[in-house]
C-alpha cells in the first residue's frame, strides 16, 4: 500500500515539473484568451482566376516594299545646285550660282556673276537667274536698241514679255493696263486722289522656231500657224470676237453720244431727264467684257495646240 502512493506521487511529479517550467519560461500575460488553431483551407470552394496584365495592341507590320515607297512619296527632292548659264554674243557660255543685274544711276547696267565677273549687257545674248530666263534682242518695227525680254513658254512658239510701268497721270485713273490682244497686262495703284499714279503694263510677244521676235498679234500668229488646222480655226474665231467687240464699242458710243445730245437739248414739251440712249448702251458696253476673256482663251488654246503638234 505504502508502495503504490509513492509510485503515484512520483508520477504526477513528472507531469507537473515540466508544465510549470514552460509556464515560467514566457512571460506573465493577464485576460488573454487561448489562440485558436489555423483553419485548415476551404478546398471545396473554387479560386478566383488570376487576370493577367493589360498589354497594348502591337503595331501591324508593313512589308518593306509599302514602306519604300512611303519613303518616296514623303521625301523632299534634291536641291537644285545647277548653276545659271549666261550666254554672250561672242559664243562664250559661263555658269554661275549667283546671277544679278546691277542698274546703277550713272552708267551702263551690268551683270556679276558669283561677286566676281562683271559683263555689260551689251556683251551678253541671253541670261537666266532665279527669276527666270531672258534674252537681249531688239524690238519689231522700233529703234535697234536692245531690249531685256523675258521667256515665258518654250516651244515652237515661244512667248517673250516684257514689262513697264508708265505715268498714268493724277488722281483716279484706270487701274488695269491691257496685253496686246484684248488680255489685262497688269495692275496700277487705283487710289490716290490728287497723286501720281502709275500703270503696270505688260507686252508681249513670240518667236516661231527660235527665229526673230515679232509682235504677238492675231495677224502674226494666223501666219506662223498656217500649218495648223486647228490653231488657225481658234485663231479665226478669237479675231470674229475682236469684230464683235469693236462694233459693241462703236454702238455704245454712238449711243452715249446720242444720249449726251438728247440730255442737253431736250424739247420744249419734255422736263429735263436722262435720255433712254444711256441705258441702251449699257448692254453694249457689256458685250466687250465677256468677248475679250473668249478672244485671249482661244489665243492660249491656239498656241498650246500648235505646240504640241495636235
Amino acid at each position: 500500500m505504502m508502495y503504490r502512493s509513492v509510485l503515484l506521487l512520483l508520477v504526477s511529479s513528472s507531469v507537473l515539473l515540466p508544465t510549470a517550467a514552460w509556464a515560467q519560461d514566457g512571460p506573465r500575460q493577464l485576460n488573454t484568451l487561448p489562440t485558436p488553431p489555423p483553419a485548415a483551407p476551404d478546398t471545396t470552394r473554387r479560386a478566383a482566376p488570376q487576370t493577367a496584365p493589360r498589354q497594348l495592341a502591337s503595331p501591324p507590320v508593313v512589308p518593306d516594299s509599302v514602306r519604300q515607297q512611303q519613303q518616296r512619296q514623303t521625301a523632299l527632292p534634291p536641291a537644285n545646285t545647277t548653276r545659271y548659264s549666261v550666254g554672250l554674243k561672242t559664243g562664250q557660255v559661263y555658269k554661275a550660282y549667283d546671277v544679278l543685274i546691277k542698274q546703277p544711276l550713272l552708267g551702263r547696267s551690268f551683270l556679276l556673276l558669283d561677286g566676281q565677273q562683271r559683263f555689260d549687257l551689251d556683251q551678253v545674248r541671253y541670261y537666266e537667274d532665279e527669276t527666270g530666263f531672258y534674252v537681249r534682242t531688239t524690238l519689231p518695227g522700233r529703234s535697234r536698241r536692245e531690249t531685256t525680254l523675258r521667256r515665258d513658254r518654250v516651244g515652237r512658239l515661244s512667248l517673250y514679255s516684257i514689262t513697264s510701268t508708265q505715268y498714268a497721270g493724277n488722281g483716279f485713273g484706270n487701274p488695269y493696263g491691257y496685253g496686246r490682244y484684248g488680255g489685262f497686262g497688269g495692275f496700277g495703284n487705283p487710289y490716290g486722289y490728287g497723286g501720281p499714279m502709275y500703270r503696270t503694263t505688260k507686252t508681249e510677244y513670240f518667236s516661231k522656231d527660235n527665229g526673230p521676235i515679232e509682235d504677238l498679234s492675231l495677224r502674226n500668229l494666223l501666219l506662223a500657224t498656217s500649218d495648223n488646222q486647228t490653231s488657225t480655226n481658234l485663231l479665226l474665231q478669237a479675231r470674229q470676237y475682236q469684230t464683235f467687240t469693236t462694233l459693241s464699242y462703236v454702238a455704245a458710243g454712238g449711243l452715249l453720244v446720242a444720249g449726251l445730245v438728247s440730255t442737253l437739248n431736250p424739247s420744249g414739251n419734255s422736263s429735263a431727264s436722262i435720255s433712254p440712249f444711256f441705258y441702251g448702251s449699257l448692254p453694249f458696253l457689256i458685250v466687250p467684257l465677256v468677248l475679250g476673256g473668249k478672244s485671249q482663251n482661244n489665243i492660249r488654246q491656239a498656241i498650246s495646240v500648235y505646240n504640241r503638234g495636235l
